[in-house]
């Protein structure tokens, strides 16, 4: 078994264990060990132990001479550069051993140790002080400890094996089958051991230690053995190439890696000495980042320097009416058009325009694409419910001059060839996505993954511009990186450029756009781990900010960011041009009323299992990790104050509160009674059979609209009724789950019909919006308001773009109707509702920019009457919590150089705390 020479193929079926067990035991005594550094050694010697067991198990026992050389087989499949080792002081033998078992786990563990993420403390494992040479120092009686301990190991494990056959001890029992035999368990510890090896050597440069008595190879173990019973039959892997080198050769490589890092540091270290020397304090990890960047990027060293001195800044200055351009362009539309034409010229060929919500942005890029008509084609991204709208506004300012095809829908337009013939294409950030996952993860058909190319990857467009650009705010989602896949002449509202959008390596001078670590370990490009690649944005701007605020490094990251918005983003508010908009005033007004004595109680003991869970992850410190769990929480207390039906009726909470629940009935969407004899219309609304009937008999026009959606109604009247199973895929709201006789409305409701009642009879032609961020309680809201005398439509996110557009030109050109319902995530961004003006916001968000933008749809260029937007909250309930909190991010953005609305939607611990009046 320790034999120098090779191993025999196969061994005798007459193998005798006890002779086995002799011979491991003289050996045994040849090289003494001790227990606790067997037991110390058992994880790192694991793949040995196995390896030794096999031979216990299956092979016949010879005493052999052992030598005193041992090899390393290293898979030559991929050839990456080493990553960086690194160890810490231990004193003593133990600290000796530990080094020992370090070595022969390989690389990986070491780095795994090193790199592990920044938890904010002083500590460097860079520090010369982290050095340590032990590992220099091994000698053969490591070599013989590991050994002995694996010689024990196989020893304890085959006596165990034959005393089960035997039956002479009942250990791991527990299951009624036999026992497999010694030569069946060595077949199974060989089939799991290939496994491993075959995994690891399928990994970047994996170093499996060898003893000199296996000479077996690995690749050829592979070969003949099963991966594992469980996978089934699996077809062999080719032989891998392997090299071997002796424990001396890989601990003098292991030396001279040791040394490289050593002298990585001290070329470092006088830099950051000057540093701390010139701030006068601790360096962040962030600015030793920046140190070591910059030694294998030396063109990062005066990066913003050279921006600053390389791109001057675009003064907006008048540009010319475009002739093409039925609209008159307001003075600062005309100054960001010449700014626009300038920037295509620049270094960025585009930018960002960020003018405040309602200033025209819209117009403003149509008078661009008129601007240079006859470059073609245009691409606009945009949320699906302001596809229609640029296409509307497009036909009204460009008497169709700009031909424009609206790509979305199942029946888009697959041609290239016919898509480039189109001045400008309209689509959706849900379209672009899907098209490029299509295209690079491809979609499953009939068991077979199939791929599909991108007809909007495939065109190099003239321009692409991104509406409500913020949905691409997060880099890794699948939206982000089919925006970033698009080719384009010009670019508008996309992501910064080279450098401050890429990665760069901190050991070597790679540099990648994207994050490159297909296997979790190790980069594609050059090898190294992830902790040693930092993002420069980042590491420049964003950790800087969000750790310091406006202190120290984040004030100095502020002016950076100032440096480089001034040269890529024009930015305009309504304050600062007022006297070009001539826009009327805008009132915001918090009506407070209090719950009724019903509502108070059940509010109180929702209140307070929220709290008890709430102080339970507080006191055991895991916050963060239940921040899903606590936004439930929360969302159920801001629905409790709306109406508590959204709690008790919830589908989430089924059976939890209410136990007698008769489940879900179809509800008519003409009356919001039960229907008896449901039919479903073409736009998956459901009517009762006689109601729609009467509905059709009073209709004047020729093809009558569905009194929801308001698209071209089609329905079967002699249609089967429907079953109820029939419309589980039907959204039927909560209004299907109460008994509508015995309803009870709610303090908020009935403040909102106060409100409504009195605004109708000072002027009945004044419209209003209503916004509220839960679906259910829009149902609640309109079942009241129509019971009220209320001419409602509504704005729901399921509607096609086609109902989205039919639903708001029906709103606006029709009298009568007074009240529009939106869902705050379905119309909150990107529309114009100017004949509205009144906003009433049934529930609040502690980020109030999302307030602002719900104001913004009526009080934008157009408006004409002067503006109110009303918010209704509930005292001595969350809501009032959150008006506080909303006050208190307002003055933190205005403290601040550029708002940030995704930090102002984000709750910190302490806000968590202050909502739970902790």
């Amino acid at each position: 078994m320790f034999s120098a020479g090779a191993s025999p193929p196969s061994t005798p079926d007459t193998s005798n264990l006890d002779e086995v067990e002799d011979d491991l035991a003289v050996l045994a005594r040849k090289r003494p060990f001790k227990t606790s550094t067997a037991t110390s050694k058992k994880r790192a010697l694991e793949d040995e132990d196995l390896e030794l067991q096999e031979g216990a198990a299956g092979r016949a026992a010879k005493r052999r001479v052992v030598q005193q050389t041992a090899y390393v087989e290293i898979s030559a499949g991929k050839v990456t550069k080493t990553p960086e080792p690194s160890s810490t002081p231990r004193n003593g033998r133990r600290g000796k051993q530990a080094a020992s078992v370090a070595e022969q786990d390989g690389s990986d563990s070491e780095e795994e140790l090193l790199e592990s993420d920044d938890s904010g403390s002083e500590f460097d494992p860079n520090d010369d002080g982290a050095e340590s040479d032990f590992g220099d120092d091994l000698d053969t009686d490591d070599e013989e400890l590991m050994v002995g301990a694996a010689v024990q190991q196989s020893l304890q494990s085959a006596r165990e094996d034959q005393e089960r056959t035997a039956g002479l001890t009942s250990a791991g029992a527990g299951s009624s089958k036999a026992r497999p035999s010694p030569t069946k368990a060595a077949a199974a510890l060989r089939a799991a051991a290939a496994e491993r090896r075959l995994a690891r050597s399928s990994q970047p440069e994996v170093i499996d230690l060898v003893s000199d008595s296996e000479e077996v190879s690995f690749a050829s173990e592979s070969e003949e053995e099963p991966l594992s019973k469980a996978k089934g039959k699996q077809a062999a892997k080719p032989r891998t190439k392997t090299k071997t080198m002796t424990l001396k050769e890989l601990r003098e490589l292991r030396k001279e890696e040791r040394r490289q890092a050593r002298a990585r540091r001290n070329g470092t270290a006088s830099e950051e000495a000057a540093m701390r020397k010139q701030l006068g304090r601790k360096l962040t990890y962030a600015e030793k980042s920046t140190i070591a960047l910059h030694k294998y990027h030396p063109e990062l060293e005066d990066v913003w320097g050279d921006l600053e001195r390389g791109i001057q800044v675009v003064v907006p200055q008048k540009a010319e009416q475009p002739s093409n351009l039925k609209v008159r362009l307001l003075p600062f539309q005309l100054e960001s058009l010449y700014w626009m034409k300038q920037q295509e010229k620049g270094v960025w060929s585009g930018g960002m325009l960020a003018d405040e919500m309602g200033m025209g942005k819209t117009i403003q890029m149509i008078s661009l694409m008129v601007s240079d008509y006859g470059a073609r084609p245009n691409l606009v991204i945009a949320p699906t419910v302001a596809i229609m709208q640029w296409r509307n506004e497009i036909e009204l300012h460009t008497d169709n001059l700009l031909k424009t095809l609206v790509w979305h829908g199942a029946s888009r337009e697959s041609s290239v060839k016919e898509l480039k013939k189109y001045d400008v294409v309209l689509t959706s950030y849900a379209v672009v996505e899907s098209c490029f996952r299509k295209q690079h993860s491809g979609f499953k058909r009939k068991g077979k993954i199939v791929k599909e190319k991108s007809p909007l990857h495939a065109i190099e467009w003239n321009r692409v511009i991104l509406d409500e650009a913020h949905n691409i705010k997060e880099r890794s989602t699948n939206t982000a990186k089919a925006a970033f896949e698009l080719q384009a002449k010009y670019r508008w509202c996309l992501s910064g450029g080279d450098p401050f959008s890429y990665y760069f390596c901190k050991l070597c001078d790679c540099k990648s756009l994207h994050w490159k670590f297909s296997d979790k370990r190790s980069c594609d490009d050059c090898g190294h781990s992830p902790m040693k690649h930092t993002c420069f944005w980042n590491n420049e701007i964003l950790t800087p900010i969000q750790k310091n605020g406006m202190l120290g490094p984040g004030q100095i990251a502020f002016k950076k960011l100032k440096i480089l918005l001034d040269r890529m983003m024009l930015r305009r508010t309504k304050i600062q041009r007022a006297d070009d908009l001539g826009l009327p005033p805008r009132t915001v007004i918090v009506r407070r009323d209090y719950f009724s004595p019903e509502e108070k109680e059940l509010y109180l003991s929702l209140f307070s299992d929220a709290k008890r869970q709430f102080t339970t992850y507080v006191d055991s410190g895991t916050v963060l990790n239940n921040y899903s769990n606590i936004f439930s929480l929360l969302t159920r207390m801001r629905q409790m104050a709306c109406h508590p039906d959204l709690v008790l009726r919830s589908k989430n909470n089924a059976g939890m509160f209410i136990q007698d629940d008769t489940g879900e009935g179809t509800v008519c969407r003409l009356c919001n009674e039960f229907a008896e004899d449901a039919i479903q219309a073409k736009c998956r609304h459901i009517f009762d059979r006689e109601c729609i009937k009467q509905y059709l008999e009073a209709a004047i026009e020729q093809t009558p609209a569905c009194p929801v959606c308001h698209v071209a109604l089609t329905i079967d009247l002699e249609a089967p009724a429907l079953e109820l199973e029939d419309t589980t895929k039907v959204r039927q709201g909560i209004l299907g789950r109460l008994d509508l006789d015995k309803w009870r409305s709610s303090t908020k409701i009935e403040a909102l019909v106060e409100e409504l009642s009195n605004l109708r009879m000072q002027d009945a032609t004044t419209k209003s919006i209503v916004f509220s961020q839960f679906v259910n309680f829009l149902d609640l809201i309109a079942f009241r308001l129509q019971k009220a005398g209320f001419n409602v439509c509504r704005l729901e996110g399921t509607m096609s773009p086609q109902a989205r557009d039919a639903t708001i030109k029906y709103f606006m050109n029709n009298v009568h109707v007074t009240v529009f319902l939106v869902s705050l995530k379905a119309g909150g961004v990107a529309l114009n509702l100017t004949e509205a003006s009144r906003v009433y916001l049934m529930d609040s968000w502690w980020n109030p920019a999302v307030e602002y933008q719900a104001m913004d749809r009526i009080h934008r260029l157009g408006q004409h009457r002067p503006v109110q937007a009303i918010k209704l909250v509930v005292e001595d309930s969350i809501e009032s919590r959150i008006i506080q909190l909303q006050e208190k991010k307002s003055a933190m953005v205005d403290a601040t150089l550029s708002a940030d609305d995704s930090a102002m939607g984000r709750l910190t611990p302490e806000d968590l705390g202050f909502l739970f009046r902790l």
